[in-house]
This record gives structure tokens, sequence and C-alpha cells, in this order.
């Protein structure tokens, strides 16, 4: 017997009247380069009191055995067991707007039947936008404006931001799933990818979690201030600026990004990379590898990169 979407979650009894709300949404596991998503999400429940006001069924829908839980022994017991959640928190913006948010790990089956409980709630809680973000990605330096690429179910959501220029096909995610069938469904649904540099895709990169905070303030009209991202950010730019001057390597790396970039840029008569056609685009694999490499080498015995 099917399972029906309602299955796999539960509702708090007592949330209050959401219509015309936002629900935001970050699912864990998907490409999310600089950790653009999980670092705005984080900054969420951090800056505003939150509660869960619903709770999917982690055990129906996540594989254990391709992401194992940690676990913590201590001595001679098990002391914990970090469990996975998946869950919707509600929040209240700086304003006292209430709006949602949606994250955890993302589902390793059942996406359609999960969607169709998404839905479920986006229909119950009379949510107005959904809207999920993370980070991509791009052969540009730090030291150049970055963008964010937007797409929605209907034109109108994606605002000011350049569109890519071409069709492509691409491994999907539940995300991308998610505001397919939210559009084929009547709901509006919107999704915001920052651009990260290529060489920075695998670190902690908090200017590209900026960008996202600010798109989503811009298509929700949420009051979500920045305050500390912007911060974290100055810090992570003046760190990475310092490694590039203390190399000459590296130096040459980023100035050879530059020139591509302008390169490209000037060329267009454009703001962006993303003016042009990707088939022109500047590849970054091989510089790029040469910075990864050397921030490894910037990790001091016993640690680990930031991820």
């Amino acid at each position: 017997m099917a399972l029906d979407p309602e299955d796999l979650y539960e509702v708090d009894s007592d949330v209050p009247d959401l219509d015309g709300a936002v629900l935001l949404h970050f699912f864990d596991g998907f490409m999310d380069a600089g950790s653009a998503g999980k670092l705005v999400a984080e900054h969420l429940l951090s800056e505003f009191e939150h509660r869960v006001v619903a709770r999917f069924d982690v055990d129906r829908l996540i594989d254990y055995r391709s992401r194992r839980p940690t676990m913590t022994y201590s001595i001679d017991h098990w002391e914990s067991y970090d469990a996975p959640e998946l869950v919707v928190h509600l929040l209240h913006d700086a304003d006292g707007i209430p709006f949602l948010l949606l994250t955890g790990p993302e589902p390793d089956h059942d996406w359609e039947r999960f969607s169709a409980a998404v839905r479920g709630l986006v229909e119950r809680w009379g949510v107005r936008l959904t809207a999920g973000f993370h980070g991509i990605p791009m052969g540009a330096p730090h030291t150049r404006p970055l963008g964010v690429t937007a797409h929605a179910t209907r034109n109108e959501l994606v605002g000011e931001h350049r569109p890519l220029p071409n069709r492509m096909q691409v491994p999907g995610s539940l995300a991308a799933l998610l505001e397919f069938r939210l559009g084929e469904w009547g709901h509006d649904a919107v999704g915001f990818a920052a651009h990260v540099p290529h060489y920075l895709a695998q670190s902690t990169y908090p200017s590209s979690a900026v960008l996202v905070l600010d798109a989503l303030t811009r298509a929700t009209g949420l009051n979500l201030p920045d305050t500390e991202l912007a911060e974290a950010g100055r810090q992570a730019d003046a760190e990475i600026n310092r490694q590039v001057a203390e190399s000459d390597e590296v130096a040459e790396v980023v100035r050879a990004l530059e020139r591509q970039y302008d390169t490209f840029v000037e060329a267009a008569g454009k703001e962006s990379l993303l003016a042009e056609s990707v088939e022109h685009m500047p590849t970054a694999e091989e510089l790029g590898s040469q910075f990864e490499r050397f921030l490894a080498e910037q990790q001091g015995p016993g640690e680990t990169p930031e991820r």
C-alpha cells in the first residue's frame, strides 16, 4: 500500500496563522560551494528565536549507511547519538514577520512523496513563496564582484538577476525537484545559487552566504540582517589575501583569473561572466588546483580543512 505523503511528517498542535508566510529551505548533501547555503541556514537559526513546527520521519527518508550519524563512545559506553533531523522551524525576522525554514539532510529516496508532503504543508499554512539556496563554483577570482544565479517557477520571480545564457542538463537534487513540482502545482518557488570562486569551493566562504542572504531579502521582503556574516566575510577575505600575498605562485594564480575575468567582462560590456556563453567562460581547474593545494598546505598538523 502506498504511503500517504502526510504520513511522512508530524505537525505541532499549536502552529499560529501563517497565511502569506515564506518557506525557505536548504538540504545538506547536495552541491554547496563555499558552504553558502549551510552558513545562511545556521545564521538564521542563530540570529532569530525559533521552534520546530513540523518534523519529518527521517527513518523513512535517510539511508544511514550512506551518511552514518555520529555517535560518541566514552570509556566503556555509548554516550550520545547525533540523530539526523529534517524539520521545519518557525522564525520571526527583525520586524517580527513570521517565516519558515525547512532544513536537514537531503532525503536519499522518496523524493516525489517528500515533495508532495512539502506541498501539503505549503497549502496547509498558506505559504506564498518557497525559496531554496546554495553555492556553486565559478571560474572567477575572489577579488572581483561575484553574483547569484536565480531560477523560479515564474519569470517575474527572477527579478534583476541575470539568467544563464543557455540550456543544460545537470544532476538532479531534491531542492530542484521541489521547485519544479511546486511550479507544476501552481505555487510560487524560487532558488538562488551564489557564485563561489572555484578554488574556494571546498572552503567555508562567508561572503557567498552574504550574497544569498541579500537575494533572499530582496525576493521575500523579509528583514534578515547580515552583520555577522558580513564581518565573517571580511575576516575570511583578509586571510585569503594574506595567504595570496605570501606566495608568488598563488598571487599569479589570482592575477591570471583576474585578467581572464576582466577580459571577458570588458569585451561583453557586462557586469559578470554570465553575460557570455558558458562555452567561452574561462576554466580555472588548472589554476584553481594550485590554489587549493596551497590552502591545504596552510593547515597545521592534525588540522582538518574546513568544508
